[in-house]
């Protein structure tokens, strides 16, 4: 049974969708104003792994993630360039797409932005002032947070001791306008120069919490399955989500919260962010690093979990896959006079390793336990293609699902065409072994490494791959 922890109640519950068969699921996506550091990398790469196991195990995955691309960090990044801040967030929407695109991340079903549905945000906002959840100030709209008898229980905080300005998007300026210092702001007057829409409460912008409510309400619906995210977002962002939309429509929100862990960097695992500057952005690592390697290590720890980012870690998860990439070419090379049919006894071994796989992704999507199984079913396919004898739809189930356990985390090796001019150097490299020429051999072999191809010789012959 598919279990996932909840985060409201500190608890792995079982999972039961909306409606069978399918699941809505919101995710909270970058403010762009910046290339996407590997921080945030990691929330789109768990989550997309997550929607990916769903579909595995076949579920319709409606999935939302949005862009803030109305926002103070906009503003002030637009001045510095001179752009407009919905141009300047266009060019960064762009290059979190193309990066991601780098990452295998699959596209959301749908991507809303902030700026695209201004209309929907101030009726919203108007719908909280009608029930007496929020109130005008000089321009601003606030929400009443102690109104809301279950604010804090999100990120299990007392209300009463609860700081003033615990938004890093709520300054304290503003203080003197609300009734209650913790209440946060719907909408914000405009200030000289900036960007701004008209409203009931004068010219003005959403605030930053009150988007995520509107977009999935507007697209999925007034309950969803599942709402995730960084555990930086648990508050206040999203306890203020939940008293936005509970308050507007008088129903539960979300059934499942889910929050990733940090990514922390340096030998004191320090958490990397943008405030903190010790950044490390995709647009530039993926220059010199393997996209598929940086997806694979984030993807390989559970997405409860941190993960350090380091040079070795990105070693490990390179000669992981390597040894995956391995057991691939071993079967398939063995596909050449394989017979016709099938064996019993290597089909019922991955009838088994199938529900392992399943056992350890269904508990909170444990990925290491679930890699452990790809890993013990490359080792049968290292045992199965080193056989005397071997059998076409046993070879072909064996890649098969391998190719189905990788897509789930991203990963998907590129076949790879035989070469004329590689296969006559073989040939050339057998007839040279056989008049012990050895050194013309290993001249051959020599050439071929330099040039990036690495030769197996097997009992079954020689074959070839890719360093």
């Amino acid at each position: 049974m598919l279990q996932l922890y909840n985060t409201l109640t500190r608890q792995k519950e079982p999972f039961t969708p909306i409606k069978p068969g399918e699941i809505s699921m919101y995710v909270c996506g970058p403010t762009v104003y910046n290339y996407i550091h590997i921080g945030n990398a990691r929330s789109a790469i768990a989550f997309d792994t997550i929607r990916r196991y769903f579909e595995y195990r076949g579920y319709k995955v409606k999935y939302v993630s949005n862009f803030t691309d109305v926002d103070d960090k906009i503003i002030n990044a637009a001045h510095e360039t001179g752009e407009a801040p919905l141009d300047l967030a266009q060019r960064f929407i762009d290059a979190f797409m193309a990066d991601t695109g780098k990452l295998n991340i699959e596209p959301a079903t749908a991507h809303p932005r902030a700026s695209q549905m201004i209309p929907e945000i101030i009726s919203f906002v108007e719908r909280l002032m009608a029930k007496g959840y929020a109130y005008e100030s000089e321009g601003d709209v606030y929400y009443r947070a102690r109104k809301f008898k279950h604010y804090g229980e999100l990120a299990n905080k007392n209300v009463d001791e609860l700081e003033q300005g615990a938004s890093q998007h709520v300054a304290d300026a503003e203080t003197a306008r609300k009734e209650d210092p913790i209440d946060f702001a719907l909408w914000k007057a405009a200030k000289p120069g900036e960007i701004a829409w008209d409203s009931p409460w004068g010219q003005g912008r959403p605030g930053w919490h009150i988007e995520c409510s509107v977009m999935s309400t507007t697209l999925l619906g007034d309950t969803i399955d599942i709402h995730g995210g960084g555990q930086d977002l648990e508050f206040p962002h999203h306890e203020n989500e939940i008293a936005q939309s509970e308050a507007a429509t008088g129903k539960k929100f979300v059934n499942y919260w889910m929050h990733n862990g940090f990514v922390t960097i340096g030998e004191a695992d320090e958490k990397m962010s943008k405030s903190l500057g010790n950044f490390i952005t995709v647009h530039e690592i993926v220059k010199t690093v393997d996209p598929q390697t940086l997806r694979f290590l984030m993807a390989s720890t559970q997405y409860r979990r941190p993960i350090r980012y380091s040079e070795a870690g990105l070693k490990e998860a390179a000669r992981n896959l390597e040894r995956l990439k391995i057991a691939r070419d071993a079967v398939a090379y063995r596909q050449q006079g394989a017979q016709p049919g099938s064996s019993a006894e290597v089909m019922a071994q991955l009838a088994s390793l199938k529900a392992a796989f399943i056992g350890a992704m269904d508990d909170d999507i444990n990925v290491q336990n679930g890699l452990a199984v790809v890993y013990d079913l490359a080792k049968l396919m290292n045992e199965v293609a080193g056989a005397d004898t071997v059998y076409a739809d046993t070879l072909q189930a064996l890649l098969d699902l391998q190719a189905q356990w990788l897509a789930i985390f991203g990963v998907q090796f590129q076949a790879e065409l035989l070469d004329a001019d590689v296969e006559a150097l073989i040939e050339k490299r057998n007839a040279a072994r056989a008049a012990k020429d050895f050194a013309l051999s290993d001249q051959i072999r020599d050439d071929l490494q330099a040039q990036g191809i690495l030769l197996d010789d097997t009992a079954q012959g020689t074959r070839w791959r890719r360093k």
